[in-house]
């Protein structure tokens, strides 16, 4: 076992681990922080996107040993300090962009990441970024729609019925 420390949603959080616990593994059964979902076991789908230091990651990529001393953010720490959602997550809300909810966590995530990364993307730019999430419930429109809104940009039409 492997003492690990690291600050996790603004807060100090040490545990004991094996050699291949992955990040995710930590997070939510050691933690209880089960905003991060699983979904392909392969890192495929994206669901499991947090944030360590700064930069968006798959935590079913990493184990929780390589974060020792990395700054996480879940999508548990993403709300307002008031608890009222972000920016992000109202805009997810406004526009639909969720349907099961099972890929939202890791699509706020890696929205988080875009926009942090180009605060003004495309719609093509946005579609690009979020090839490594898998959504199948929406179709994507309203997740690029809410993201655009997000990014305090002209949010694209909905397609005709």
């Amino acid at each position: 076992m492997t003492k690990v420390t690291m600050t996790v949603n603004g807060k100090t959080v040490s545990g004991e681990v094996k050699g291949n616990t992955l990040l995710t593994e930590f997070l939510r059964e050691d933690l209880r922080l089960t905003g991060t979902h699983v979904g392909c076991d392969t890192s495929q789908c994206g669901a499991c996107v947090v944030h360590v230091n700064g930069e968006a990651v798959k935590s079913c990529t990493m184990f929780a040993a390589e974060a020792e001393g990395a700054e996480v953010t879940t999508i548990e720490g993403m709300a307002n300090e008031d608890g009222s959602l972000n920016v992000i997550q109202q805009a997810f809300q406004d526009y639909h962009g969720l349907q099961c909810g099972f890929c939202t966590p890791g699509m706020v995530m890696s929205a988080a990441a875009l926009l942090k990364e180009n605060p003004k993307p495309t719609e093509a730019e946005v579609r690009d970024y979020l090839e490594g999430n898998i959504c199948r419930c929406t179709g994507y429109h309203n997740i690029v729609r809410a993201i655009m809104a997000a990014s305090g940009q002209d949010v694209p039409a909905v397609a005709a019925e």
